[in-house]
């Protein structure tokens, strides 16, 4: 066989196995038969028959391809007892979030341990602004390392989307970091805006759950994600695990350069560490309760929420589309009454992400503004806030977590809630159609 890569388009995974090779175009294929890999990057060609592979590049020179091990076990790409992968992952999050923090910190002593930036460990201290791009849920995920990084940092933040910003011409420079964040590595609207951000001369550093992926070859940096294997399309433990490598990069040298003193670098850590616990407030639960029921048969919640939250909204949102075909949009509590108001009655269910640190004053006027209209709402709370949970008509409660933090921890009852939807629906959860898990193609 031969396989080529040109341009971004397309992945090219080559597996080595015991006296027989592979080749897919997604790691996941490739995992239940060998974690040996090599991948093509743009311009190589590879032939392979089943002892091995030669490579070449587009002059027909031989090229030396590295060989490497995915530490990721064959197990996890089969369902075990769960029904879907998309439960199996959401209940994987505890281990997903520990595994991605103990690669990246201790706590005793308090430090960050961000070894695989390379290149470009020297030159984040002088970064003056910071571009994240990401495409879908990677997106989602750099909306809410923005605020980390303006928070720890105090550098200009900014977020876009990979496909707009390779067809604009972005202002970049040298004391400009992009961030890329893809779970695959191998999404090509993301690479492209590399291929952009690097021409430029901006420092990139990447956040991957692959190593060796072409955003990983592509960067100087990069913070990989200890997620493991995910199979189902909707991404769960993938996208809180980029938020906390996020959170890891944002604290590192940029927020220790300007402004975070060692204590509070400590304190922040000693936080962040605590995210596997609070998430397993939901992995001892069987289900999300009753709203789900009345959900099933609705055609559009929306998901209002202001702050650091709002893009855990926008991401339960495409989440509650893509595997139960229920129209949802996701949009800041502020913006309720500059468009979705208008579509509030009896039959149009409301969930409101209103937790402790969620500008609750902001969060009670909305939910009393869609009641008053017939509207019914699901409210997700912090434990023990009696007072939203006698407004709305249903309430989940969430454990108290640090600002920055809600975010992850509210994203949970928003997957289990688009899972359980989807099931009563008889919808096929784990390929749900017209959707592929990497988008490898424009």
């Amino acid at each position: 066989m031969v396989a080529a890569r040109l341009g971004n388009a397309g992945g090219v995974v080559i597996g080595y196995g015991e006296g027989e090779m592979v080749l897919a175009s997604d790691l996941a294929a490739v995992l239940p038969v060998t974690q040996r890999v090599a991948f093509l990057a743009d311009g190589q060609f590879a032939r392979i028959d089943k002892l091995g592979a030669s490579f070449v590049n587009v002059a027909g020179e031989a090229l030396q391809v590295p060989v490497k091990r995915i530490p990721i076990d064959p197990v996890s790409a089969l369902k075990g007892d769960f029904q879907h992968f998309m439960l199996k992952e959401i209940m994987e999050q505890p281990e997903a979030l520990s595994d991605t923090i103990w690669s990246l910190a201790t706590l005793e002593p308090a430090e960050l341990y961000l070894n695989d930036l390379g290149a470009a460990a020297e030159r984040l201290a002088g970064v003056q602004r910071v571009v994240l791009i990401g495409m879908g849920t990677s997106l989602h995920a750099a909306m809410i390392g923005r605020h980390y990084f303006e928070q720890f940092a105090g550098v200009p933040a900014e977020t876009d989307n990979g496909s707009e910003f390779r067809y604009r011409d972005p202002v970049l420079g040298p004391e400009t970091l992009v961030v890329s964040v893809s779970q695959s590595g191998e999404t090509v609207d993301v690479l492209e805006a590399m291929a952009i951000a690097g021409a430029k001369g901006a420092l990139q550093v990447t956040i991957c759950n692959t190593e060796g992926a072409q955003t990983a070859r592509v960067a100087e940096g990069a913070v990989y994600t200890r997620a493991g294997l995910e199979r189902g399309v909707a991404s769960t433990k993938c996208f809180t695990a980029a938020v906390v490598a996020l959170y890891a990069l944002a604290l590192g040298k940029p927020g220790q350069a300007k402004r975070l003193s060692a204590d509070e670098v400590r304190r922040r850590l000693g936080s962040w560490q605590g995210c596997p616990t609070q998430s397993q407030w939901y992995c001892r639960r069987e289900a999300i309760p009753a709203p789900r029921e009345r959900l099933r048969h609705h055609s559009t919640p929306p998901l209002p929420r202001p702050g650091a939250g709002y893009p855990a909204a926008l991401e339960g949102a495409p989440e509650m589309k893509e595997i139960s075909y229920i129209h949802a949009e996701g949009y800041a509590a502020g913006e309720m009454k500059h468009g979705p108001i208008a579509l509030i009655d009896p039959s149009f269910p409301t969930i409101a992400i209103a937790t402790k640190h969620a500008l609750r004053s902001k969060m009670i006027s909305n939910v009393e503004q869609v009641q008053a209209r017939g509207g019914k709402v699901l409210a997700i709370v912090t434990e023990g806030d009696d007072e939203l949970a006698r407004l709305a008509d249903g309430v989940v409660t969430i454990p108290e977590v640090s600002e920055l933090l809600e975010p992850i921890v509210a994203s949970i009852p928003l997957q289990l809630l688009a899972y359980y939807v989807a099931v009563h629906r008889g919808c096929d959860v784990d390929q749900p159609r017209n959707l592929a898990k990497t988008v490898t193609v424009e």
